[in-house]
Protein backbone atom coordinates (compact mmCIF):
# COMPACT_ATOMS: atom_id res chain seq x y z
CA UNK A 1 0.00 0.00 0.00
CA UNK A 2 1.31 3.47 -0.63
CA UNK A 3 1.55 5.75 1.70
CA UNK A 4 -0.87 8.22 -0.16
CA UNK A 5 -3.48 5.43 0.46
CA UNK A 6 -2.54 4.28 3.57
CA UNK A 7 -2.72 8.53 4.77
CA UNK A 8 -6.46 8.69 2.95
CA UNK A 9 -7.54 5.05 4.33
CA UNK A 10 -6.77 6.82 7.42
CA UNK A 11 -8.61 9.96 7.40
CA UNK A 12 -11.30 8.21 6.01
CA UNK A 13 -11.71 6.37 9.26
CA UNK A 14 -11.20 8.88 11.99
CA UNK A 15 -13.76 11.08 9.81
CA UNK A 16 -16.22 8.53 10.61
CA UNK A 17 -15.72 8.32 14.08
CA UNK A 18 -15.13 12.57 14.25
CA UNK A 19 -18.47 13.58 12.58
CA UNK A 20 -20.31 14.96 15.07
CA UNK A 21 -17.24 16.95 16.23
CA UNK A 22 -17.29 20.50 14.69
CA UNK A 23 -14.36 22.82 13.69
CA UNK A 24 -14.00 26.12 14.96
CA UNK A 25 -14.54 29.02 12.90
CA UNK A 26 -10.92 29.75 13.16
CA UNK A 27 -9.40 26.79 12.72
CA UNK A 28 -7.34 25.64 9.71
CA UNK A 29 -7.48 22.28 10.17
CA UNK A 30 -10.78 19.97 10.78
CA UNK A 31 -10.24 17.53 14.15
CA UNK A 32 -10.33 14.46 12.26
CA UNK A 33 -7.29 16.05 10.22
CA UNK A 34 -5.80 17.68 13.39
CA UNK A 35 -5.90 13.51 14.76
CA UNK A 36 -4.91 12.06 11.25
CA UNK A 37 -1.76 14.13 11.74
CA UNK A 38 -1.43 13.06 15.24
CA UNK A 39 -1.35 9.40 14.62
CA UNK A 40 1.02 9.37 11.50
CA UNK A 41 3.27 11.63 13.67
CA UNK A 42 3.18 8.73 16.34
CA UNK A 43 3.39 5.15 13.65
CA UNK A 44 6.19 7.20 12.07
CA UNK A 45 8.09 7.67 15.55
CA UNK A 46 11.32 10.40 15.13
CA UNK A 47 11.46 14.03 16.86
CA UNK A 48 8.88 16.75 15.80
CA UNK A 49 11.32 18.84 13.39
CA UNK A 50 11.85 15.53 10.96
CA UNK A 51 8.22 14.67 10.90
CA UNK A 52 7.44 18.00 10.05
CA UNK A 53 9.99 18.38 7.53
CA UNK A 54 9.10 14.77 6.11
CA UNK A 55 5.20 15.82 6.03
CA UNK A 56 5.84 19.34 4.26
CA UNK A 57 8.36 17.73 2.05
CA UNK A 58 6.31 15.17 0.90
CA UNK A 59 2.66 15.19 1.78
CA UNK A 60 2.26 19.01 1.92
CA UNK A 61 -1.03 18.71 -1.12
CA UNK A 62 -2.53 16.49 1.28
CA UNK A 63 -2.92 18.97 4.28
CA UNK A 64 -2.83 22.29 2.45
CA UNK A 65 -3.87 24.28 5.30
CA UNK A 66 -0.85 22.85 7.61
CA UNK A 67 -0.25 25.40 10.52
CA UNK A 68 3.54 26.10 11.42
CA UNK A 69 5.08 23.31 12.93
CA UNK A 70 5.07 24.86 16.90
CA UNK A 71 1.34 25.09 16.48
CA UNK A 72 0.27 22.04 15.17
CA UNK A 73 2.29 20.11 17.51
CA UNK A 74 0.17 22.26 20.49
CA UNK A 75 -2.66 21.36 18.30
CA UNK A 76 -1.50 17.69 19.48
CA UNK A 77 -1.48 18.46 23.12
CA UNK A 78 -4.86 20.32 23.03
CA UNK A 79 -7.02 18.21 21.43
CA UNK A 80 -5.40 14.76 22.30
CA UNK A 81 -8.68 13.97 24.36
CA UNK A 82 -10.19 13.42 21.09
CA UNK A 83 -8.61 10.06 20.79
CA UNK A 84 -10.63 8.72 23.82
CA UNK A 85 -13.31 8.11 21.18
CA UNK A 86 -11.39 5.43 19.22
CA UNK A 87 -10.82 3.15 22.58
CA UNK A 88 -13.04 0.13 22.81
CA UNK A 89 -16.14 -0.17 25.13
CA UNK A 90 -15.29 -2.32 28.00
CA UNK A 91 -16.72 -6.39 28.75
CA UNK A 92 -17.65 -7.94 31.55
CA UNK A 93 -13.85 -9.74 31.57
CA UNK A 94 -11.41 -7.59 31.29
CA UNK A 95 -7.27 -7.68 32.06
CA UNK A 96 -4.77 -5.07 32.92
CA UNK A 97 -0.84 -4.77 33.11
CA UNK A 98 2.25 -2.88 32.99
CA UNK A 99 4.93 -2.53 30.57
CA UNK A 100 8.65 -1.56 30.91
CA UNK A 101 9.75 0.80 28.21
CA UNK A 102 13.38 0.75 28.17
CA UNK A 103 14.57 4.41 26.80
CA UNK A 104 18.48 3.92 27.70
CA UNK A 105 20.49 1.72 29.51
CA UNK A 106 20.34 2.04 33.84
CA UNK A 107 24.52 2.52 33.27
CA UNK A 108 24.09 5.78 31.48
CA UNK A 109 21.42 6.97 34.01
CA UNK A 110 21.64 10.81 34.77
CA UNK A 111 24.94 11.19 32.31
CA UNK A 112 22.57 14.04 30.46
CA UNK A 113 20.56 16.51 31.02
CA UNK A 114 18.03 15.92 29.19
CA UNK A 115 17.36 12.32 30.00
CA UNK A 116 13.47 11.29 30.05
CA UNK A 117 12.16 8.53 32.27
CA UNK A 118 13.73 7.40 35.63
CA UNK A 119 14.97 4.05 36.93
CA UNK A 120 12.54 1.67 38.13
CA UNK A 121 11.70 -2.07 38.06
CA UNK A 122 10.35 -3.85 35.48
CA UNK A 123 9.49 -7.77 35.05
CA UNK A 124 12.47 -8.30 37.52
CA UNK A 125 14.77 -5.92 35.50
CA UNK A 126 15.91 -2.36 36.32
CA UNK A 127 15.43 -0.09 33.70
CA UNK A 128 15.50 3.47 32.50
CA UNK A 129 12.40 4.65 30.82
CA UNK A 130 8.89 4.79 31.85
CA UNK A 131 5.77 2.34 32.26
CA UNK A 132 2.85 1.95 29.79
CA UNK A 133 -0.29 0.50 31.68
CA UNK A 134 -2.98 -1.00 29.17
CA UNK A 135 -6.70 -2.34 29.95
CA UNK A 136 -8.10 -5.02 28.10
CA UNK A 137 -11.45 -6.07 26.95
CA UNK A 138 -11.91 -9.78 26.63
CA UNK A 139 -11.22 -9.11 22.80
CA UNK A 140 -8.16 -7.97 23.34
CA UNK A 141 -8.63 -4.27 22.62
CA UNK A 142 -7.54 -1.16 24.64
CA UNK A 143 -10.06 -0.09 26.88
CA UNK A 144 -8.18 2.61 28.86
CA UNK A 145 -4.86 2.96 29.25
CA UNK A 146 -2.03 5.21 31.45
CA UNK A 147 1.55 5.70 31.33
CA UNK A 148 4.09 6.86 33.76
CA UNK A 149 8.26 7.14 34.69
CA UNK A 150 9.57 3.89 35.49
CA UNK A 151 10.18 4.45 38.88
CA UNK A 152 6.31 3.91 40.28
CA UNK A 153 5.13 0.81 41.61
CA UNK A 154 2.14 -0.86 39.43
CA UNK A 155 -0.43 -0.36 42.39
CA UNK A 156 -0.25 2.87 40.63
CA UNK A 157 -2.80 2.36 38.17
CA UNK A 158 -5.44 1.32 41.00
CA UNK A 159 -7.38 4.35 39.76
CA UNK A 160 -7.68 3.31 35.85
CA UNK A 161 -9.35 -0.25 37.63
CA UNK A 162 -11.77 2.03 39.63
CA UNK A 163 -13.02 3.86 36.22
CA UNK A 164 -14.22 0.56 35.44
CA UNK A 165 -15.29 -1.39 38.89
CA UNK A 166 -18.78 -0.75 37.85
CA UNK A 167 -18.93 -2.24 34.61
CA UNK A 168 -15.89 -5.23 34.64
CA UNK A 169 -14.49 -7.77 36.10
CA UNK A 170 -10.87 -7.24 35.57
CA UNK A 171 -7.98 -9.67 36.23
CA UNK A 172 -4.15 -8.29 36.94
CA UNK A 173 -0.73 -9.64 37.99
CA UNK A 174 -0.07 -8.90 41.52
CA UNK A 175 2.98 -10.38 43.56
CA UNK A 176 3.74 -13.34 40.56
CA UNK A 177 -0.17 -14.20 41.64
CA UNK A 178 -3.28 -13.70 39.83
CA UNK A 179 -5.94 -11.31 41.41
CA UNK A 180 -8.93 -10.05 41.08
CA UNK A 181 -10.46 -6.32 41.57
CA UNK A 182 -14.15 -7.20 41.90
CA UNK A 183 -16.84 -5.08 41.00
CA UNK A 184 -18.09 -4.11 44.44
CA UNK A 185 -15.60 -2.89 46.27
CA UNK A 186 -12.44 -2.56 43.71
CA UNK A 187 -10.28 -4.64 46.46
CA UNK A 188 -7.99 -7.60 45.38
CA UNK A 189 -8.85 -11.22 46.25
CA UNK A 190 -6.61 -14.27 45.14
CA UNK A 191 -7.67 -16.84 43.01
CA UNK A 192 -8.24 -20.15 43.71
CA UNK A 193 -4.55 -21.72 42.64
CA UNK A 194 -5.98 -23.56 39.96
CA UNK A 195 -6.88 -20.63 38.05
CA UNK A 196 -3.08 -18.91 38.50
CA UNK A 197 -2.34 -16.89 34.98
CA UNK A 198 1.03 -17.91 34.44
Amino acid sequence: MMTVDFITALFYEIDEQLRAIPKHPAAHLWPSEVITLGLLQALKGGGNRPFYRWLTRDYRTLFPRLPERTRLFRLFVTHQHWTQIFLAAPTVLGVIDTYGIELIHPMREGRSPQQIGRKGLSNHRWIVGGKLCLLLNQWGLIVGWACATAHVADNTYQWLIRQFEERMIVLMRHDSACCIATQADGKLEDLPEVSRLT
